[in-house]
C-alpha cells in the first residue's frame, strides 16, 4: 500500500533522514528522480521530500516501477549478514575447535576487515572474540560431558593449559574444573522483516528475544546474567534452532502459537502478567485496563504496564497486543512502528 497520510509521511521521512534502525521493514521509500527504492537505513544521499513515495512492502515498490537500491539492497534486507560474514560464521560452526586466522579467511575470499566492522557493529565485538566465545562454549559442553580439561584445551587449539584456563574463566566465570554445574546463556542473531534480533537461551529454553536496537538492551543482558547466575557466550542450542524456525514461520503468516520452551526469570507479579500475555489470542488486542481486570488487579494498570515493559521475550510473549485507551499505540520497547506492524500483520493473517 502506498502511504498517503501526511503525518505518517512526515514521520517516515524524518526516520529516513536519521537512518533509524527501528523503521527497517516498516516502510520502503521510492525515489522518483532515480526510480530506485530503499529502506530506512540507506547510506545514499537523501532525496527531497517531494521526490519520494512510501510503501509498506517492497513488492508494492517494485510494482510501481522502482528498482532495488544497490547501496542498501532492500529486497535482501540490509540487516542480513553479508555473504562474506555468513560464510565466516559457517566456517566457525563447521570448525568449532579451530582458531581461524586472517590468512585462512583471505584464502576463502573473506576480508578480515569487513568481518571486524560487521561484528563490531552488529555484535559489539570483533570476529576473533566471537569465534573465541564459540570455541569456549564447545569446550564447556565437552567438560560437562566428562572430558578432561587437558584434552579439551589442546583439542580446542590452545597451546597451553594455563591460556585455556584463563580464557575459559574469563568468559564462563568459573575454572574448567569448577564449571560442571555452571549455567550458560547462549546468544545468537536472527534476521526478520523488521530488522535483526538477538536471541538468548539456556538449556531450559529461550530467555531473551529482542530487536538489536532496543533501548536498554545492555541492561537486559546484565540483569539476565544476574537473575540466572550465568554468563553469556556466543553459540546455538536446540531451543535457538527451534525459535529461528518458528519466528520465520510467524513472519510468513504460517504460525500463530509458539511451541519453543521459554525461561523467563522475574517476580511472581511479572510472571503472572507475562503468563496472561500469552493467552491473548493472535490477531486481537486488549487495553492495559482490560489486562488488569483479567488478572484480578484492576487498579494495577501502571504496574502491569511496567511488567509488560520488562518482558524480554518479544513476539513469543506478545506484549505488542496490549494497547492504550481508544486504540492508542503506547509502550513497546521495539518501537511503536514495529508494534503497529506486528498488530496489522496478525490481523491480516488471522482469518486465512
Amino acid at each position: 500500500m502506498r502511504i498517503t497520510d501526511r503525518n505518517t509521511i512526515e514521520t517516515y521521512y524524518q526516520a529516513l533522514l536519521e537512518r533509524k534502525q527501528g523503521f527497517v521493514g516498516i516502510f520502503f521509500v521510492g525515489v522518483k528522480t532515480t526510480s530506485v527504492f530503499c529502506i530506512a537505513t540507506c547510506r545514499a544521499r537523501k532525496p527531497k521530500k517531494e521526490n519520494v513515495e512510501f510503501y509498506t512492502t517492497f513488492k508494492e515498490a517494485l510494482n510501481n516501477g522502482y528498482r532495488p537500491c544497490k547501496v542498501c539492497k532492500p529486497t535482501e534486507n540490509a540487516n542480513q549478514a553479508p555473504e562474506q560474514v555468513a560464510n565466516a560464521i559457517t566456517l566457525v560452526k563447521e570448525n568449532p575447535k579451530e582458531k581461524i586466522t586472517d590468512y585462512q579467511l583471505r584464502q576463502k575470499g573473506i576480508s578480515p576487515e569487513v568481518l571486524r566492522r560487521w561484528f563490531k557493529k552488529n555484535y559489539g565485538m570483533t570476529f576473533q572474540a566471537y569465534q573465541r566465545m564459540y570455541r569456549i562454549n564447545n569446550a564447556f559442553q565437552e567438560l560437562k560431558q566428562g572430558k578432561k580439561a587437558t584434552h579439551t584445551a589442546f583439542d580446542t587449539g590452545y597451546e597451553s593449559l594455563s591460556g585455556f584456563g584463563y580464557t575459559f574463566k574469563k568468559l564462563v566465570g568459573e575454572s574448567p574444573k569448577q564449571s560442571k554445574n555452571k549455567n550458560i546463556i547462549l546468544i545468537n542473531r536472527l534476521t526478520t522483516p523488521l530488522g535483526p534480533m538477538f536471541v538468548c537461551a539456556t538449556d531450559n529454553g529461550i530467555c531473551l528475544l529482542e530487536f538489536v536496537d532496543r533501548r536498554m538492551l545492555e541492561t537486559e543482558f546484565k540483569d539476565l546474567q544476574k537473575l540466572l547466575n550465568a554468563n553469556i557466550l556466543s553459540g546455538e542450542n536446540k531451543h535457538i534452532k527451534q525459535v529461528k524456525k518458528e519466528i520465520d514461520e510467524y513472519f510468513e503468516g504460517k504460525r500463530r502459537i509458539f511451541n519453543v520452551n521459554i525461561e523467563a526469570p522475574g517476580t511472581v507479579f511479572q510472571n503472572t502478567v507475562w503468563n496472561y500475555l500469552q493467552k491473548i489470542e493472535y490477531g486481537t488486542t486488549i487495553t492495559y485496563q482490560k489486562q488488569a481486570e483479567k488478572i484480578n488487579n484492576p487498579k494495577a494498570i501502571r504496574a502491569i504496564a511496567s511488567a509488560n515493559g520488562c518482558n524480554r521475550i518479544s513476539i513469543i510473549i506478545p506484549c505488542h497486543r496490549v494497547i492504550g485507551k481508544n486504540g492508542k499505540m503506547t509502550g513497546y520497547g521495539g518501537g511503536i512502528e514495529r508494534k503497529k506492524w506486528l498488530i496489522e500483520h496478525e490481523r491480516s493473517n488471522a482469518n486465512k
